[in-house]
């Protein structure tokens, strides 16, 4: 990729719902494309391009690969002109495609675009929008009977202008299996380092991230608007208690227990933790657990009933539980599908979301 010189159905934010569906063999490995078009936006073009068409085979060999598709000299902004790799009619080609933000919401989709995405679903691709690209993809039929998502600012119109659409404002993303939504901005780079986690698993993602300086995962249930959207750049008020909290992940921890250490009441925790990371402090704690049990099944040969002890889940029946619920999938099979590095992406499991519910993560930590 080159540059040159009427109301809004909204689902319970914290779960998603999971639609299983069968869908044709992918037609290529690791082989994701851009389809762009004028009027895209800078962010959501960039983001993509980062996760997958820079060079991190140092990471995960092999790699994606990636390609533009688009018509020549398409406008990105009011900036720059882009010269894609290929013409949109090839985006059936590829495993994945994702459809980046588009500035004017108003304007119609081109009838090229809409064709080539609903022929790529056809064929099997897994398609992605991010922001406003979920207005192509409701476009193309794609979300019909669907829970989509995209930037908060937009979702009453689009779940206005598409009824058959269930618009859910309140996550950052939405998977459902052969087609994702996200959400505006840096929404994006979570799905995309979703995409990287069922591909690759937790730790490649998790690498990923880190070299982005981006953080590694955020849950697509977790809310879109939060008090402060990022954390401060300056050390903030919950610096020291993270790597407290991850040094005992393999112990009972409770909300009392990090407001005793971070020296705050209970409500001034969750208050700093609302702030800081957009969840609750039970959410966060469970989501930690969780990603530490999938590095564990990826990197060691340790039992499951290890592993629950390693997390702080107690049993194995009970990781068993949490892990499932959360992954779509037990723990002995997640592990099976990521030991595999070299199996193709389509081998895994068709849906699966990344959110939790408060209720589960207090049966977790209390």
């Amino acid at each position: 990729m080159t540059t040159a010189t009427p109301d809004v159905t909204t689902a319970a934010p914290d779960t998603a719902t999971v639609t299983p569906e069968v869908t044709t063999a992918a037609p290529a490995r690791n082989t994701v494309a851009l389809a762009v078009t004028d009027g895209v936006r800078h962010f959501e073009l960039a983001a993509p391009y980062e996760v997958f068409g820079l060079d991190w085979s140092e990471i995960a060999d092999p790699w994606y690969e990636f390609t533009v598709c688009g018509p020549a000299g398409a406008r990105v902004g009011g900036h720059f002109r882009l010269e894609p790799d290929r013409g949109l009619d090839r985006l059936p080609d590829a495993r994945t495609v994702i459809i980046p933000a588009y500035a004017d919401i108003d304007a119609p989709p081109p009838g090229e675009l809409i064709d080539a995405v609903r022929a790529a679903h056809q064929a099997g691709a897994r398609v992605v929008s991010l922001c406003t690209g979920a207005f192509v993809l409701a476009a193309a039929g794609l979300l019909d009977g669907r829970r989509a998502t995209t930037h908060w600012a937009h979702a009453r119109a689009l779940a206005t202008r598409y009824p058959a659409v269930r618009v859910d404002p309140d996550v950052l993303y939405v998977d459902d299996g052969s087609v994702l939504t996200s959400a505006g901005k840096a929404a994006a780079m979570d799905l995309c380092l979703h995409l990287v986690r069922l591909d690759h698993g937790a730790a490649i993602a998790n690498a990923v991230a880190r070299n982005l300086v981006v953080p590694p995962h955020r849950p697509g249930g977790q809310a879109q608007f939060v008090t402060t959207p990022l954390p401060d750049p300056r050390p903030h008020s919950l610096a020291v208690l993270f790597p407290w909290v991850m040094a005992r992940l393999d112990q009972s921890l409770t909300v009392q227990d990090l407001a005793r250490q971070a020296n705050m009441s209970p409500r001034n925790l969750t208050r700093h933790f609302h702030a800081v990371t957009g969840t609750t402090p039970l959410r966060w704690l469970h989501t930690q657990r969780i990603h530490r049990a999938q590095e564990l099944l990826e990197s060691t040969d340790d039992s499951i009933d290890a592993i629950a002890t390693a997390t702080g889940m107690g049993t194995a029946a009970s990781l068993r539980r949490h892990f499932n619920r959360t992954l779509g999938v037990p723990p002995d099979t997640y592990r099976r599908t990521f030991r595999q590095r070299q199996d193709p992406p389509d081998s895994l499991p068709t849906s699966r979301i990344l959110t939790t519910s408060r209720d589960e993560d207090a049966t977790v930590v209390a």
